[in-house]
């Protein structure tokens, strides 16, 4: 190889050198953004709001969501209410949160019927895991087992919304077609039908406080119609 060969290759590389960095080192807005680990797309989840001690260290940046029909649009108290909790918390979203509710009944309902305390904990406040547990906790002393099918949610409406100071609650009445049978300890069937398919309304309270860094919402309060 002569010296004019190696002068040649020299410029060439450097060229080529020169083009990466403009292409690299330039930004076009349409990179993706960084994301930390553990992190839902979603700025609307259910989770624990209270219980988590550390909640003030998670940084949950609000996100934009676009119009909010539902909340623009509903009437008397509970537009009213609605607005409010927008107002101190700009990233609620009404879809979205049902969307969170619906997954955190079905997380709910199936958990404590198999008896999973390690999966309601952070989806409940004390009162509600107490009350939960202990539940859990007599049905084994019973020997008991149950079995529950949640065959599909039919509706999940807003119907209630209030702040207490800094705290937003959000009632939603759930109307579900479940399956539920409760056996004994040689496995019959003592309670239930396991071939019927048994309509259940539910009111399910959820709690956030809207000033706190944690975006997640908490199961505060649970009622079944009489």
């Amino acid at each position: 190889m002569t010296n004019l060969d190696l002068v040649i290759f020299a410029v060439i590389a450097a060229f080529l050198v020169f083009r990466l960095r403009n292409v690299l080192g330039r930004r076009t807005g349409n990179e993706r953004p960084p994301m930390e680990p553990n992190t839902h797309r979603s700025g609307q989840r259910l989770a624990p709001a209270a219980n988590n001690a550390n909640d003030e260290n998670v940084v949950a940046l609000p996100e934009r969501t676009p119009d909010d029909v539902f909340v623009e649009q509903a009437e008397g108290e509970l537009g009213e209410n609605l607005r409010e909790i927008r107002d101190a918390d700009p990233s609620f979203n009404s879809e979205k949160f049902v969307e969170g509710a619906r997954s955190a009944f079905e997380m709910v309902v199936t958990s404590f019927a198999i008896g999973d305390h390690e999966t309601l904990s952070p989806l409940l406040s004390d009162e509600v895991y107490e009350n939960f547990t202990g539940a859990i906790i007599e049905r084994a002393d019973k020997g008991h087992t149950m079995e529950m099918t949640l065959v599909g949610i039919s509706s999940s409406d807003l119907i209630e919304a209030s702040m207490d100071g800094r705290v937003a609650f959000v009632t939603v009445k759930f109307i579900t077609e479940q399956i539920e049978i409760t056996r004994d300890s040689a496995g019959d069937i003592i309670e239930g039908d396991s071939t019927r398919v048994t309509t259940v309304t539910d009111f399910w309270t959820f709690a956030r406080n809207t000033r706190s860094r944690n975006p997640n919402w908490t199961l505060v309060a649970t009622e079944a119609p009489n």
